[in-house]
């Protein structure tokens, strides 16, 4: 059965905050909808009262004409209404298979069934992770797949709920181009098929590339409908921020090549992710790392900082030879890091925005009581300098919307005062607008003679940002551009192999 949809005046508010003011718009059956915004605009708080997470605090929600009310997902689901959320909702200590049928298990035995049917569970899992690509054992536990093969975890899940309106929130984030392709795919077939397709990503070459048609929906409310062959990326842009947007990456701040290196790195091995890495970053400068998912980027960094075990190589700060044991370490000797999960390692969602900023400069702020009042002193600050959009200054991490979380998450790890500081899929997940901040402020950093390097999958973002971009394949590198070199087939090629 298909699934017409109609908002009617939809309004939903937190408390005092009111997030969508009267949204009016319907989606079709068997279109593919491109549904933009910047964070905070509402999308994400729309789609989930579509699909049963959330509740409207007015208006009329109607499926095939009929007004529903959702109190819960199961539902939407049953309304064959699915939502693959940005943010992971995953079991970790489940295995893949486990998470799949979470809340539908298959049962057998006598009557209704009493014992789990764990083979035809497998059976079922193994063909929807294959659909998706996915090559994994079904009975591998979540926590030990990497972000990108989460996601397709989740894009599984859904295709098992049998959905008719499928909503996608940023689902290529930490996906590979080989990856991307293959959902692309997924979907032109789940549309030949009658599925209404949500898609709602920052990435608008994507968006232009597989959508029909372009929503967009700024400050809580819509603002414009367009067939999507009628519109540029840079109109897209445009109408979600509602100004021109040009200038995307600022001017590369100066710096001295000949300069002593802030942060020198020597034969570094993490075994089973890098080997024999040497790489160094000086003053001002900001060095990008570039590698399809899987090449090491991240996990090279997390051995850097002493989350994972190390078995050689050499790490030296401002000229001194060190030994890092822990991000906490690292920050003491002056090396801060953000990570590229920003719900499960760079914020605690549920803290106060006060005690996210402070947790690793907690001493400056004990005398030796903590000292609420100068915590907040300096969240005020913060607020100002990273451009943090909260109605609050009270509420949790978890009220902000992405590009707010991400630019208090940036803002966390630069309050220890850093003098190198790497930066790991900052933009991830983010909007235009918001990008473009965190852009200025990378290079607000390097201006101030901060060492910054730079992990990140979007080769734009490395070309429009970086001094210098190193490339890794197979736990390698392979190479470091120069600024005169930085083009995107010449960043592929060497991610590649395709010499």
């Amino acid at each position: 059965m298909s699934v017409n949809v109609d908002f009617d005046g939809i309004v939903k508010e937190f408390g005092p905050v009111r997030v969508l003011h009267g949204v009016s718009f319907a989606l079709h059956a068997g279109r593919t909808v491109g549904l933009l915004g910047e964070n905070g605009a509402g999308k994400s708080t729309l789609m989930k009262i579509l699909a049963g997470f959330e509740t409207a605090t007015g208006g009329t929600l109607r499926i095939n004409g009929e007004p529903v009310q959702f109190s819960r997902s199961r539902q939407a689901e049953d309304q064959g209404i699915v939502l693959i959320h940005q943010e992971f909702s995953l079991a970790e200590d489940l295995t893949i298979a486990q998470n799949l049928f979470l809340g539908h298990e298959k049962k057998k035995g006598w009557k209704n069934g009493w014992l789990l049917d764990d083979a035809t569970m497998q059976a079922e899992a193994a063909k929807a992770i294959a659909q998706v690509g996915l090559q994994a054992d079904v009975n591998t536990r979540v926590k030990q797949l990497i972000v990108a093969e989460k996601q397709l975890v989740e894009i599984a899940r859904a295709l098992l709920r049998k959905a008719r309106l499928l909503i996608m929130d940023e689902p290529t984030a930490t996906l590979t181009p080989g990856e991307t392709k293959r959902l692309f795919a997924l979907m032109a077939q789940l549309k030949a098929d009658g599925v209404t397709l949500v898609y709602i990503s920052h990435k608008l070459d994507e968006v232009e590339q597989v959508t029909d048609e372009v929503i967009v929906m700024r400050d809580g409310r819509f603002v414009a409908r367009e067939e999507t062959k009628n519109l540029s990326r840079q109109q897209m842009a445009s109408l979600m921020v509602g100004r021109e947007l040009t200038d995307l990456y600022p001017p590369k701040a100066p710096h001295a090549e000949a300069a002593a290196p802030m942060l020198k790195v020597t034969g570094l091995t993490v075994p089973g992710w890098a080997e024999d890495v040497g790489f160094e970053v000086r003053a001002g400068e900001i060095l990008g790392f570039a590698g399809l998912v899987g090449a090491g980027r991240t996990e090279l960094f997390e051995g850097l900082l002493g989350l994972r075990p190390r078995s050689a190589g050499q790490v030296e700060l401002q000229g001194r030879v060190v030994d890092l044991k822990s991000p906490r370490a690292a920050a003491q000797q002056g090396l801060t890091y953000l990570s590229e999960d920003r719900k499960g390692k760079g914020l605690h969602v549920n803290f106060g925005l006060r005690e996210n900023l402070t947790l690793m400069a907690l001493e400056r702020y004990t005398h030796p009581l903590l000292d609420p009042q100068a915590e907040m002193a300096a969240l005020k600050t913060a607020v100002e300098d990273y451009g943090i959009r909260t109605g609050d200054l009270q509420s949790k991490a978890s009220s902000l919307s992405g590009g707010n979380q991400q630019k208090l998450a940036l803002a966390k790890v630069l309050h220890p005062q850093p003098k190198v500081v790497v930066l790991d899929e900052p933009t991830r997940g983010v909007d235009v607008g918001a990008k473009r901040d965190i852009y200025f402020l990378v290079q607000r950093l390097a201006r101030e003679g901060l060492a910054v390097v730079v992990i990140s999958s979007e080769l734009m973002e490395l070309i429009g940002l970086c001094h210098r971009v190193a490339v890794m394949r197979g736990g390698r590198l392979q190479t470091v551009l120069e600024e005169h070199q930085l083009t995107e087939q010449e960043l592929i090629r060497h991610a590649t192999g395709s010499h």
